[in-house]
């Protein structure tokens, strides 16, 4: 790992670039993909170029997904640097059930770990619960769930939060969703 890049056995994880807006469409217009993100899908290149800019561009830990000779890339792995660390990730639909997901992100979570970054917290929908499978197949586990008001989407869902702690403090639950949030609970 050089700080931009990093190799897996079947992929390239990189930094995003301004020449992957073609690819960035692809993915964020998905709306297969889209359905469980936390953003309406972009409809054209003016929204792609707005969105890289906001969520892609020059951040630390956010990661295009490349499949190695391919140099498209086919989805995105990334941990926000505050203090929920929350680890997200997606395919473009064409691209699931392979285990490109689960290999991308056991990488970064390598070199979050390395990097002394304390704990990942993700959460998914429970409606979408093959990312629940990502999640635990990377090692994180299931704390809880919570129900919000989604937005901009504008309704209201029921969220699993799974996370991975790296420093041996394996009794700490980051709990700002859980105190966020009046409908709380642990499901069985």
């Amino acid at each position: 790992m050089d700080g931009w890049s990093m190799e897996t056995d079947r992929l390239v994880l990189r930094r995003f670039r301004e020449n992957d807006m073609k690819a960035i469409f692809q993915l964020f217009s998905d709306k297969e993909t889209n359905t469980f993100l936390p953003w309406y899908p972009v409809k054209n290149m003016d929204e792609t170029e707005r969105f890289f800019e906001k969520r892609l561009k020059d951040r630390r830990y956010c990661f295009a997904v490349c499949l190695k000779g391919g140099g498209e890339p086919i989805g995105y792995v990334h941990a926000e640097e505050d203090d929920s660390h929350d680890f997200g990730y997606a395919l473009r639909s064409g691209y699931w059930r392979q285990g490109f997901a689960s290999e991308a992100c056991r990488a970064v979570v390598g070199l979050l770990k390395e990097e002394g970054v304390p704990y990942i917290t993700a959460t998914h929908d429970r409606n979408n619960p093959r990312s629940g499978a990502v999640m635990r197949r990377i090692g994180m586990k299931y704390c809880y769930s919570y129900e919000e008001l989604w937005q901009p989407k504008n309704f209201p869902v029921i969220f699993r939060m799974y996370q991975l702690n790296f420093d041996g403090n394996d009794g700490f639950v980051y709990r700002k969703y859980w105190n966020l949030y009046s409908n709380h609970f642990v499901e069985a």
